[in-house]
């Protein structure tokens, strides 16, 4: 599945399934074909989607002093970083919330 974020106050951010799933959960969203983030629900979103991203980062450099202390080197990442697919549906979400229009996908 792909998801399609809309919102009147900006241009549209696609995600692939398995990412915007990932998102949506952290949110504290089911992953569902159709849904919405409401106005006021935003800062939340933000924050957890900030949050996770300060985890995950905290979890690769926590993986990297490892990996050094035994001498070995952890393989580059693979793929784009929570923080890269995040970051357009929380610029999204920070317009949506100063414009009050919500934020809709699979409508």
């Amino acid at each position: 599945m792909i998801y399609k974020f809309k919102s009147n106050a900006s241009g549209d951010v696609i995600m692939m399934g398995p990412n915007g799933d990932e998102v949506l959960r952290v949110i504290g969203k089911s992953p569902a074909p159709k849904g919405i983030i409401e106005p006021q629900a935003m800062p939340a979103a933000i924050q957890a989607i900030e949050q996770a991203v300060a985890a995950d980062e905290a979890q690769r450099k926590q993986d990297e002093a490892e990996a050094a202390a035994e001498g070995r080197q952890i393989s580059a990442r693979d793929g784009v970083s929570l923080q890269q697919r995040a970051w357009p549906l929380v610029d999204m979400m920070k317009r949506a919330h100063a414009a009050d229009k919500e934020i809709v996908w699979g409508v």
